[in-house]
């Protein structure tokens, strides 16, 4: 069954709903939601499962997701860490929101690529991580410098926004 996705204004309101299909397809202005898990100042990073349809293979370190229709972020983002990392139960901290672009390519989307308004929370956790086979590969804690060493190769281009956003709150 093809999920029925929030669909936003390019300014970040919601302004209806469509398929993920039809969003994708037609480069729809969207919302995705996710968290960066953290234990101290380690990150949890991952790879994104090879038969993701959007970025597949890439490293990442966001467990998130797309929002629903009649979701809030906030929920999208709970609800996508206990299902690709297994974590329930943590506190979020608001991290940075960002309309974001990727233009054309392949793994992004339709004829204009991604348009995607993001959300990021940050959680420290200190248990076990459980992937979700179907979305993570693989998975470590990294440390600041590794993970601005994968971020220098194949990772995920949004995730790179957020990545970035909380490397530099952390240096401040």
């Amino acid at each position: 069954m093809d999920e029925i996705l929030a669909v936003y204004s390019p300014f970040g309101e919601v302004v209806g709903s469509a398929t993920r299909t039809e969003v994708y397809a037609r480069s729809l202005w969207h919302g995705s939601a996710g968290v960066i898990l953290c234990d101290g100042d380690l990150v949890y990073a991952h790879r994104r499962a090879d038969t993701k349809q959007v970025m597949p293979g890439l490293w990442d370190c966001v467990a998130g997701g797309v929002v629903d229709a009649g979701e809030d972020p906030y929920d999208t983002a709970v609800r996508e860490l206990g299902e690709e990392l297994g974590v329930h139960g943590v506190a979020l901290e608001f991290l940075h929101s960002a309309a974001w672009e990727s233009g054309p390519g392949p793994g992004l989307g339709g004829p204009e690529g991604l348009r995607c308004h993001l959300f990021a929370w940050t959680a420290q956790w200190h248990g076990p991580v459980v992937h979700q086979p179907s979305e993570v590969a693989e998975g470590r804690w990294v440390s600041r410098a590794e993970l601005r060493t994968l971020l220098a190769g194949p990772f995920a281009p949004d995730s790179r926004l957020l990545a970035e956003a909380l490397l530099t709150t952390r240096e401040r």
